[in-house]
């Protein structure tokens, strides 16, 4: 029996949260608003793992799906998680696939954190009723076939005495969508034939819509049932019933992009610079291996930066090093002007980009984007004079290769590399990822650091090497393959430029 919470000044909130069918584009800006704010949040199964990337990382993880009919916690339990966390003040996000209210015992939840005081907002999602006809170039509703759209369970016993469902008024509707309807699918079709449905009325069955794996077969209410048993077809899927399924092979726009059913991991903090492979049909998963995070100490940054005007070079390496340094130089009541006379030199195009944000020209850029690449490029800058007396500062990460500092040292420069931040490993176990390895739905692995690569190594045990061995790696320079075939692992892909945008086009070109 649910407890009645006290209204009191610090009571919490739950938002009931719609995280739509698959697709990560197709949750909603406020859905994201409210993941990001929550100290709870409540999951279930069905639901893309990048969502999950949204939530801040201090907050409270409760996974409350079912996977095959087996429930992790019964209704009751759930709702009994949700008001307990609300009434001790937190913000709670019950985060759903789909739509909360279609079909997703969101008005039962909502119903009980009513009758508990407890307040609480409703965020739609999108529903695979709606997404997943549509990702398989099923409209529900055309004006030359079907003006009007009826979604029905269809996981309801429906050999009971009585059913929630007319079925004598489902003929002549128009397009009929049966969510979870694979484990009853023989009864749906024989009841629909039996209140008048022709057994030629086309019919489609959409697997996992609009994700990577989605899976779309096409019949009649006569035969549908046996092509289901022939393709293998399990849950989750949504049946489409009605002459607009006629239209697919005209409209099938998903299942057509040059590299659909194809996913590639993604291993730092930000899918950004991947979303080329996304346009053509790609699933890009992030699975952060590194978490970026100040230094432990700013004592030898400060000290850099306090004597900055003593220095002929500052060198950035990374887009993270251009971001700390100035964020600390900032904090430290520094401005533009303290940077006067001091040439600046960017390693790859992104970094000189975060570099041009505050308003300062990039000298120089070395055509190679890596250690032996910017040795030459200032061998060449200063061939005739030398290095001697030089002084660079170097703004980096806290384990950098050593490499260019040793060099510029011999060569009779003075240089400092000060730690600007620091990589960690994130907490987590990475368990869907796992089993998304090991049941081959990763196509691609990429790594832009050793970092990002020993991380992963850890996070996945004793099964990481394995795991790796059906997949293509890809890296985006000489320091990661190295760390990588260390490992006992072949890398695949490897791009002649060492950026983000280089390693997406190669990628394309062996998809």
């Amino acid at each position: 029996m649910l407890k009645l919470i006290p209204m009191v000044e610090n009571i919490g909130k739950v938002y009931l949260v719609g995280a739509g069918p698959g697709d990560i584009g197709l949750m909603t800006i406020k859905g994201l608003s409210c993941l990001k704010k929550a100290e709870v949040v409540v999951y279930d199964f069905h639901l893309n793992a990048q969502v999950l990337n949204y939530i801040n990382h201090s907050a409270e993880f409760i996974y409350a799906g079912k996977r095959g009919g087996h429930h992790t916690m019964t209704q009751e339990e759930i709702n009994d998680i949700l008001i307990k966390r609300a009434g001790k003040g937190r913000i709670v996000c019950r985060l759903k696939g789909g739509d909360p209210f279609v079909f997703g015992r969101g008005g039962e939840e909502a119903s009980a954190l009513a009758k508990a005081g407890i307040p609480f907002e409703v965020v739609p999602g999108v529903s695979s009723a709606i997404a997943a006809p549509a990702y398989a170039g099923i409209p529900l509703t055309h004006r030359h076939y079907s003006s009007s759209f009826t979604v029905i369970p269809g996981y309801e016993d429906i050999t009971k005495e009585k059913s929630s469902i007319d079925w004598s008024g489902l003929k002549g509707i128009g397009t009929l969508v049966f969510l979870m309807a694979i484990k009853n699918i023989a009864d749906l079709t024989r009841k629909l034939i039996e209140n008048g449905l022709s057994p030629d009325t086309p019919t489609a069955i959409i697997r996992w819509g609009t994700r990577a794996e989605q899976k779309t077969i096409v019949g009649t209410l006569g035969n549908i049932v046996a092509l289901v048993k022939e393709k293998d077809i399990l849950p989750p899927a949504v049946m489409v019933v009605g002459d607009v399924v006629r239209l697919r092979s005209t409209l099938n726009w998903y299942e057509k992009k040059p590299f659909f059913g194809q996913r590639i991991l993604v291993t730092r903090e930000t899918v950004e610079g991947f979303e080329a492979l996304e346009e053509l049909g790609a699933e890009v998963i992030s699975f952060p291996t590194i978490e970026i995070q100040p230094p432990v100490s700013y004592d030898e940054l400060d000290s850099v930066i306090e004597g900055i005007d003593s220095y002929d070079w500052a060198i950035f390496t990374s887009s993270n090093g251009v971001e700390f340094f100035f964020r600390r130089f900032f904090e430290l009541g520094k401005d533009i002007r303290n940077l006067k006379g001091i040439k600046v030199c960017a390693v790859g195009s992104k970094t000189a980009s975060s570099i041009r944000k505050f308003g300062i020209n990039v000298d120089l850029m070395p055509l190679e984007f890596h250690a032996e690449g910017l040795i030459e490029s200032f061998k060449r800058l200063y061939e005739k004079e030398g290095l001697k007396g030089l002084r660079i500062v170097l703004p980096r990460a806290e384990l950098g290769s050593d490499v260019f500092p040793d060099a510029i040292r011999n060569l009779g420069g003075h240089i400092d590399v000060p730690v600007a931040y620091r990589t960690v490993k994130p907490k987590g176990t990475g368990k869907r990822l796992r089993r998304f390895l090991k049941e081959g739905r990763i196509t691609i692995a990429t790594f832009t650091s050793p970092s990002t690569f020993n991380n992963f190594m850890d996070l996945m045990g004793k099964d990481a090497s394995p795991l790796l061995r059906g997949v293509r790696i890809a890296v985006i320079g000489p320091v990661t393959k190295k760390a990588i075939e260390k490992a006992g692992l072949k890398v695949d892909i490897m791009p002649h430029e060492a950026t983000i945008e280089a390693l997406v086009e190669e990628i394309k070109s062996v998809l």
